[in-house]
């Protein structure tokens, strides 16, 4: 159990950001992973044009690291937004037009996890026509992430970073994920369980993790207080870890930490390289 004992890949849209894009993926390499992820790269646009599609695939191919996990357009993230699917408007119809987009692209690559953020609150707009939209744009999300052999991962953000993203606890993105299923009959929504926003939110991890676990369609770990690499704060991440897999879990587990001060390569040192190298 521990550390070794789980399937690690490396957010690089919050690791090696010191590189461009297209070098991160064999810099992940050198450090001895074989497994990444990414929120979605474009924050400007939801349809990329192609050669910069073909070129990130590349990328990945030439480096030996496969992308499992991709997310879909989610606004200026980083920055002020936390998703576009809910946000009536420019941004869910920027988020429909990235689904397929998308799905192809995790489809050309083999990646079979991909994340819907839900979005802020507008002021102005009522929530519950933002959440009726929400379900209508996940439905569509979870279709298309079905036809590519892949799974719709909802996720839980925490408050005191996102106080206008609705989904600030456990319970409330399970709720969602629940709708979407009961709406589209394929069961591929999931939870995505992150360790960190969980507990900035102070839930029970624990009780979630035995809650939830067999709804859980991926996880995402970084320390708290400060987001940075395990054991730099105070959360008990290898316990939860072997936690989760004894509840069930055996998928991946992100790595979307902040290196701190220190070039990323650096801040995996709690890791043993003979642990990096997804099997």
């Amino acid at each position: 159990m521990g550390y070794p004992d789980q399937r690690f890949d490396v957010n690089l849209s919050i690791l090696f950001t010191e590189l461009p894009l297209l070098e991160r993926p064999a810099a992940a390499a050198a450090a001895g992973f074989t497994a990444v992820e990414l929120w979605w790269p474009w924050i400007e646009t939801p349809t990329p044009p192609q050669a910069e599609l073909d070129a990130l695939k590349k990328a990945l191919d030439d480096a030996g690291t496969q992308l499992v996990g991709l997310n879909f357009y989610a606004g200026q993230l980083p920055g002020p937004d936390r998703g576009a699917l809910s946000v009536p408007g420019t941004e869910s119809d920027r988020f429909r037009a990235n689904i397929e987009v998308a799905a192809d692209f995790a489809a050309s690559v083999g990646c079979t996890a991909l994340n819907a953020l839900y979005g802020n609150r507008v002021e102005g707009a009522d929530p519950q026509v933002q959440d009726a939209l929400a379900l209508e744009n996940l439905v569509l999300a979870a279709r298309a992430a079905d036809r590519i052999g892949a799974i719709l991962l909802v996720e839980t953000l925490n408050k005191p970073e996102s106080p206008l993203y609705p989904l600030v606890s456990a319970p409330a993105a399970i709720e969602v994920v629940d709708k979407v299923n009961a709406a589209t009959g394929l069961g591929n929504a999931k939870f995505l369980l992150d360790l960190y926003h969980l507990s900035m939110n102070g839930e029970d991890l624990s009780q979630v993790v035995k809650a939830y676990a067999a709804k859980t369609g991926h996880v995402q770990i970084a320390d708290n207080p400060g987001r940075g690499a395990p054991g730099t704060g105070d959360l008990p991440l290898e316990r939860l870890l072997d936690e989760l897999k004894d509840a069930g879990y055996a998928g991946w587990v992100g790595l979307e930490y902040k290196p701190g001060d220190r070039p990323s390569a650096e801040s995996f040192d709690w890791l043993p390289v003979s642990a990096r190298a997804a099997g």
